[in-house]
């Protein structure tokens, strides 16, 4: 065990050799998070991955926020709203006072935020004429997939503090959507302030904001660093410097904690929990996860555009062994999207078995002949909700044998992954989801027609029609009986056509130096540090 001395040398080691400046590990005001990826870019808008939010989340705010640690909406920029009695009208009063971070690539701010930058903010990803909307590259996948693309009629300044939002159809969960990370507000002046010097891209690569922690520069691959805002309106920052050590392997991650090399590190290996929790010199948390890891069949590509194929293929796999050998206690069975957490899961759904011989006879039926070919993509990173998909996707490949399916394993690196899969290369593949905001639309919306365009987020491309409709007609009702009910038949509808093979969700374990105080786990995977201190 390291005394503390030993500990803030092995802390100020790590920082001299990433070359950083400000605050001393003697000062114990340097907090180091063992983070498992690198950000594809800093504006959340254009991302869908839990490791470019959590690189994003410390500089910006949205309209309103999850109060830390829980699902519950509270105020974040907008200090109150009111909501019209049809569920289509927003209208949010803003925080008078806020100001954006100053020094970042050269702009200096001139006024405190205001409507303008709202607009900014979302009129990029709503109008395809903005002049932001094609940096980048100019895919907002949340903002389209949600169905806000089509379904905004109006974003309006009504004066300097003031904004109201109007929607087409009614949509209750509007307020726990914009807590999300796509509804990151931008500084409009910053963007002006780089359109001028012919540097747009710069807007999401050196991020401007008005959170809790500033940006002061990314290492690629190696770390970022973000220094604490000591204007901030709401919870401060209790350190001065908040580093991102980048650490792909969960034994690396694991090895720095233990050396004092960082604070806190994210997804354990299941395999190494029972060390760390004997460690005095570590404190290990955990909660359910509200999320699902599953392995998605391309209905557009034969033989899966076949129900009848996708419901043999559900039955060919071992789903308990994976639990048991993968999972290694830390996750339970999935046979819905939604975990059995979360209000409207349907538990009278049976899931497929495991049962060779009827997988067989089942292919057999629907014209498939033996040997089959497929490919089969795993995720080159550990989630909390998949610890390990390489190992799975070997011991579905293994199964899928038994039943004739040759099936060659695939994997690129995790932007090209997902920008593949979302286009619709892949036959079948291996992803998951955490839930955003607490809100069962916010798992279904991946099983919506609107993502199941090319480069959207529903995987398998699968529309079904009595889905959808359910879908859109709950964002429109404020009774959650009546929710519960249309959601309960989804998941029925769901089971029926199997667009993809629910595979767990799991228990997600975080863990930390016992130095480390005052941090909140949160139900969405997401890491926040304001407020947290160092003892």
């Amino acid at each position: 065990m390291h005394t503390a001395r030993n500990f803030r040398l092995a802390l100020g080691t790590l920082v001299a050799a990433l070359a950083l400046s400000g605050a001393t590990l003697a000062q114990a005001k340097t907090l180091v998070y063992c983070s498992e990826g690198s950000p594809e870019n800093f504006t959340p808008a254009i991302n869908t991955t839990g490791t470019s939010f959590d690189a994003a989340r410390p500089v910006y705010d949205k309209l309103t926020q999850f109060a830390r640690g829980s699902t519950q909406v509270e105020p974040g920029l907008a200090q109150s709203w009111t909501v019209s009695a049809d569920a289509k009208v927003f209208t949010f009063k803003l925080r008078p006072g806020v100001k954006f971070h100053s020094g970042v690539g050269g702009f200096t701010p001139t006024r405190d935020f205001n409507a303008d930058d709202v607009l900014f903010s979302f009129e990029r990803q709503w109008k395809d004429d903005h002049p932001y909307a094609k940096v980048s590259g100019g895919k907002y996948d949340y903002f389209a997939d949600m169905g806000l693309k089509d379904d905004v009629a109006s974003i309006e300044k009504l004066d300097a503090m003031t904004v109201k939002i109007t929607l087409k159809k009614a949509n209750v969960t509007m307020l726990a959507n914009l807590a999300m990370d796509f509804a990151s507000i931008h500084s409009a002046q910053y963007a002006d302030f780089l359109a001028k010097a012919n540097k747009k891209e710069q807007i999401d690569q050196v991020p401007v904001g008005t959170g809790p922690f500033q940006f002061v520069a990314y290492q690629k691959d190696a770390v970022i660093r973000y220094r604490a805002n000591k204007a901030y309106w709401g919870e401060k920052a209790l350190v001065d410097d908040l580093v991102y050590a980048i650490t792909p392997d969960p034994t690396a991650r694991y090895s720095k904690l233990k050396a004092g090399e960082c604070h806190f590190m994210i997804a354990p290996r299941p395999a190494d929990l029972p060390e760390m929790q004997k460690d005095a010199s570590l404190r290990v948390i955990n909660a359910p996860g509200l999320n699902i890891a599953y392995w998605a069949f391309n209905t557009q590509k034969p033989p899966f555009d076949k129900k009848e194929v996708r419901q043999a293929f559900a039955m060919a796999i071992d789903k308990a062994a994976i639990l048991r050998d993968v999972y290694l206690g830390a996750g339970q069975a999935a046979k819905n999207l939604i975990p059995p957490t979360m209000w409207s899961y349907n538990d009278k759904v049976v899931d497929y078995p495991y049962d060779v011989e009827k997988a067989k006879a089942l292919l057999a039926k629907a014209g498939v002949k033996a040997p089959l070919e497929i490919d089969l993509w795993y995720m080159p990173v550990q989630r909390p909700y998949n610890p390990n998909a390489k190992r799975i996707a070997e011991m579905m490949q293994a199964d899928l044998a038994k039943v004739g399916v040759n099936a060659k394993l695939v994997t690129y690196e995790w932007g090209e992954y997902r920008k593949r899969m979302q286009q619709g290369e892949h036959m079948t593949g291996m992803l998951g989801w955490t839930g955003d905001n607490g809100d069962p639309d916010n798992f279904f919306f991946l099983h919506g027609c609107e993502a199941a365009r090319p480069g959207g987020q529903n995987l398998s491309k699968w529309c079904n029609k009595e889905f959808d409709a359910r879908l859109e007609k709950a964002r429109s009702l404020a009774d959650n009986k009546e929710r519960t009910r249309l959601y309960q038949e989804m998941q029925v509808i769901e089971h029926d056509d199997m667009p993809d093979f629910k595979i767990a969700h799991s228990v997600v374990y975080e863990a930390m130096r016992k130095e480390v105080s005052g941090y909140k786990q949160s139900p969405f995977g997401s890491h926040q540090f304001n407020g947290v201190e160092l003892k």
